[in-house]
């Protein structure tokens, strides 16, 4: 039954009907529907997230399927954005998805992310993480931060109580943003944990359960299986 489905919340203390009820109010963007925005969409669209938007201009090449989960060979060449929207549709029929099939820039950025309640980095690049950035500061919207290459993997929240940014923890704006992008090899499950922490970092923020990321940054290394936290001052 329908209405059985967030049975396992209810469970929970920290979140319980009350919760479950502010993540069907909220609305949430994904910058990227790659290796991490494929967690991250397919989290929180399960754990019913009213409104998700997702915002990606690429097609499915038969390149992403070693570690973005929503897509299919039968999908490849197809905008990521409409593959994705069909999926977390069949998924959560309650939950609304807002698809939008380009990219994230200073033109559209404002307008977009003022939209929405929290958004979540699934791109990878600099560039569109300052962008992000400068928004949500601005905005005083939730910027939660993921990023991975080879067998490692970061995770923080910006802008949120302790009010620190991407920029705080990388300074270097214009050197790093003018790095050319390089195509980084990646084990294919190292999105699918790192998006997953993010997706979990969403739905702590809106129920307002546990102790987030905000003001510390999570390292991964899935090759000695090593993980850390450490400030961000």
């Amino acid at each position: 039954m329908l209405e059985d489905r967030y049975h396992r919340h209810h469970l929970l203390s920290e979140i319980g009907v009350v919760g479950q009820k502010r993540l069907r109010a909220a609305s949430v963007l994904i910058v990227g529907v790659g290796g991490l925005g494929s967690p991250i969409a397919l989290y929180l669209a399960a754990a019913g997230i009213g409104r998700i938007g997702l915002i990606d201009d690429d097609i499915v090449s038969i390149t992403n399927l070693q570690r973005q989960v929503l897509y299919r060979e039968h999908q490849l060449g197809h905008s990521k954005v409409q593959c994705a929207a069909h999926t977390l549709s069949q998924l959560n029929s309650q939950t609304i998805i807002e698809s939008h099939p380009y990219r994230l820039t200073a033109d559209n950025a404002l307008r977009l992310i003022s939209d929405y309640d929290i958004v979540v980095d699934g791109c990878d690049n600099h560039a569109t993480r300052y962008l992000i950035d400068d928004c949500c500061r601005q905005l005083n919207k939730p910027y939660i931060y993921g990023s991975i290459g080879e067998f490692h993997g970061q995770v923080s929240v910006f802008h949120y109580r302790k009010g620190r940014g991407y920029a705080d923890l990388y300074p270097d704006r214009e050197e790093l943003s003018a790095l050319p992008q390089q195509t980084l090899g990646v084990m294919g499950v190292v999105p699918g944990i790192i998006g997953t922490i993010q997706a979990a970092e969403a739905v702590k923020i809106i129920t307002k359960s546990g102790i987030t990321l905000d003001g510390r940054l999570l390292l991964l290394n899935v090759l000695d299986m090593e993980m850390n936290i450490v400030s961000i001052v």
